[in-house]
């Protein structure tokens, strides 16, 4: 079998929103990915602004994910993400700054997360909160799978690994035959997707696609996208930190 390992492409843009550098406050959110295993695993997760602690709740939660998955079965995988994120919820009760250390204390590290895993072109999202995942399975049109953000009764409101009904706010995903994948926080889900989540933004999407498959300078394209993010317009249509994840499986 051909080793696809060293055809995936992937390219990430992270960026401190407006609302976070006028407070002199540092990024929130994460995003990690690689393919030190079997699979390739990638986790965007946004610390949540009023959270104590959100920017470590982001960070543990991705390297966890990373660590745990990266040899996971994929047809186990579900099984494989709940534990992993049972390990990163145990990581938060015993660290330094849970003073208490007690499972409710970890509300100071509230994070949403996304994420993939995959070999080859198949493979599953896995989702709590508001940001997005998406995956092109070649061409354009309506040939995609998406995961969508998810609020909670008030468009301010969302979901946290951190909570103790997570599990009922996880979501799977599957998706085959993909050639694009896009992971992204929810500074970033307004410019994807129409204000209802029901359709994606084509005229957002497809040029970044295009680029980014087409560039072959990592440097390069890892600098376009944060160009993209970081536009006037864009800080002005949303203040707050922007994460943008981007993969070509194959």
């Amino acid at each position: 079998m051909r080793n696809n390992r060293n055809r995936i492409k992937a390219v990430c843009a992270t960026l401190t929103g407006p609302l976070h550098t006028a407070r002199g406050m540092s990024c929130q959110d994460c995003c990690k990915y690689g393919q030190a295993g079997k699979n390739f695993i990638a986790v965007v997760s946004d610390g949540a602004g009023s959270a104590k602690y959100g920017k470590i709740g982001a960070k543990i939660i991705c390297e966890t994910l990373n660590d745990l998955l990266k040899n996971a079965p994929l047809d186990n995988i579900r099984e494989t993400v709940v534990h992993a994120i049972a390990v990163a919820r145990g990581r938060l009760q015993r660290h330094r700054l849970n003073k208490n250390k007690g499972s409710e204390n970890i509300d100071d590290f509230a994070a949403t997360l996304v994420g993939m895993a995959s070999r080859g072109n198949n493979g599953v999202f896995f989702h709590i909160g508001d940001g997005a995942a998406i995956a092109f399975s070649g061409g354009y049109g309506e040939d995609f799978t998406a995961s969508r953000p998810e609020n909670g009764r008030f468009s301010c409101e969302t979901y946290f690994y951190t909570m103790d009904d997570w599990k009922d706010n996880l979501r799977f995903t599957p998706f085959e035959n993909a050639q694009t994948v896009f992971l992204m926080s929810d500074g970033v889900t307004n410019f994807a997707f129409s204000r209802d989540f029901n359709r994606i933004e084509r005229g957002f999407l497809y040029p970044i696609n295009d680029y980014l498959e087409s560039e072959t300078s990592k440097s390069r394209a890892a600098r376009a996208l944060v160009n993209t993010l970081n536009t006037p317009q864009a800080r002005k249509l949303n203040n707050d930190d922007k994460t943008l994840f981007w993969a070509k499986l194959s």
